[in-house]
């Protein structure tokens, strides 16, 4: 018995060895289209008239919320997602972009899968560096104004924020 234990322990370890090597190969994994402007954020919410001054800061009382920015499952360079993973608005709508520039905005679209309402997103930015995290270092920055058609107070809001970075005060 203690012969057969063997050879299979032997066996196994020997199938191990064949299964374990893989050869390496030097291909890149890539990443999205749209890679410099995805990102976790850390953002505030204001509400702006139309020449862009704030009429009231954090007006809901939030804080600082957390949205996200993605490639779309086509992966171009030319659109991505804006979501607010149902912080502030629960929005989640496709943007056109401009990867050259950073920006981003989209016409007058529903802005979630229901058909709840719509929003138009304008002068919206990615900005490398422009931000400072909480321990001095240069931290890309996110800002854009998004008006909502069920909105019954009616107002522009600019949402701007940085980078997460996974540091806490």
């Amino acid at each position: 018995m203690k012969k057969y234990i063997s050879l299979f322990l032997f066996a196994t370890v020997f199938a191990f060895g064949f299964t374990a090597c893989d050869v390496e190969t030097n291909i890149e994994p890539g990443g999205t289209n749209v890679e410099k402007m995805a990102g976790k954020w850390e953002v505030t919410v204001d509400a702006v008239d139309d020449a862009g001054n704030v009429l009231y800061e954090d007006p809901y009382g939030m804080g600082t919320v957390i949205m996200y920015t993605y490639n779309t499952a086509a992966n171009t360079n030319t659109e991505m997602w804006l979501d607010d993973d149902g912080e502030f608005w629960a929005f989640k709508m496709k943007v056109d972009v401009n990867y050259a520039n950073r920006t981003f905005d989209c016409a007058t679209k529903d802005y979630d899968a229901e058909g709840t309402g719509q929003g138009t997103v304008t002068n919206g930015k990615v900005l490398e560096g422009a931000a400072t995290n909480l321990h001095g270092m240069p931290n890309d920055s996110i800002v854009f104004d998004i008006v909502f058609s069920d909105d019954d107070n009616n107002l522009k809001y600019r949402i701007s924020g940085q980078r997460y970075t996974g540091f806490y005060e």
